[in-house]
């Protein structure tokens, strides 16, 4: 009975929305999990005849399975998915998702790296290079293509695989701009900025135009020693220690610096809809994470505004 449908979902996931395989497959899987529920409870009902009652059951039903907020969170997104579709088709008339609610979950917002500390971390890669002793500092390759890669992933606000993807033919310099390959492969143009162009043309221009490079790797920007791509964990590995050489005691990994871009761009005043664009956010929901504010500044904003605020009570 849902067969046909589920077919059809699966197609417009792939053709429509050019989503991966895997991202095809987690939304398929959450229908699947209320088809199941649906034949475990010997209900023998189609899209058409669901109704929030019978959504409400199934929440409840996954919740007893065990599974996280976070999780029937997920599997929601994915169910309201596919009746938005069922609506789109003209298969239903009525979403019975509309009114149906997620589970409270929490938020944790990662660390976020002021200015200074981004600097830090840049400065620390001229003291992370030694050689039986001798500080080498940016007379080194790594030094030349990790202070790139920093202030790349700052100034763009790039996940880690769009910078272990991003390929010299996406570099549009004198436009200032990149090409950017994303998530469900979907591209987007993205603004860079003057300094991370200067430190990209300085570690081409010393090192990777001279390198030996290995078959398929001629169009990525950053390259080991051997010349082939880095891996994800090599660049998270390198900031884990970069920020320990820094003294800086937060919890960093690549996506503090896609992070940072974004809070400074929000804080700063810049349009959301335009850090959707740049972060490549499919919804403005997920940008919003972003615009979260520190408590010492609504401390601040509220001592400053507000006519019956009281200092040192």
């Amino acid at each position: 009975m849902w067969n046909s449908y589920l077919n059809s979902y699966k197609s417009f996931l792939q053709l429509e929305k050019s989503l991966t395989d895997n991202s095809v497959g987690a939304y398929l899987g959450d229908v699947m999990k209320l088809v199941q529920y649906l034949e475990a409870h010997e209900l023998k009902i189609g899209p058409s005849e669901i109704g929030l009652h019978h959504l409400q059951s199934f929440i409840h039903w996954v919740a007893n399975l065990g599974m996280s907020a976070t999780s029937q969170s997920r599997i929601i997104s994915g169910i309201k998915g596919f009746f938005k579709f069922l609506v789109l088709e003209d298969v239903i008339k009525y979403d019975p998702t509309e009114l149906l609610e997620a589970p409270k979950t929490s938020r944790k917002l990662p660390d976020v790296l002021n200015i200074k500390e981004i600097e830090m971390m840049v400065d620390a890669i001229e003291l992370r290079y030694s050689k039986k002793g001798k500080n080498q500092g940016l007379d080194s390759y790594e030094g030349y293509r990790n202070k790139a890669i920093l202030e790349t992933m700052y100034s763009c606000g790039l996940r880690v695989s769009e910078v272990t993807d991003l390929k010299i033919s996406n570099l549009f310099f004198k436009a200032g701009f990149i090409r950017v390959t994303g998530k469900g492969n979907k591209e987007r143009l993205v603004p860079i900025g003057q300094a991370a162009i200067d430190h990209i043309n300085v570690y081409r221009e010393k090192f990777r135009d001279h390198m030996k490079i290995q078959t398929g790797c001629d169009d990525l920007v950053f390259l080991n020693r051997r010349g082939s791509g880095l891996s994800r964990v090599m660049i998270f590995y390198v900031i884990k220690e970069l920020a320990l050489k820094a003294g800086i005691k937060k919890t960093i990994s690549p996506h503090t610096f896609r992070h940072s871009f974004a809070t400074h761009l929000v804080e700063g005043g810049a349009d959301l809809r335009a850090v959707q664009e740049m972060l490549g956010h499919e919804s403005i929901t997920t940008t919003e994470i972003y615009t979260h504010l520190d408590s010492e500044y609504l401390r601040q904003t509220l001592a400053e505004y507000h006519p019956r605020y009281i200092h040192n009570l």
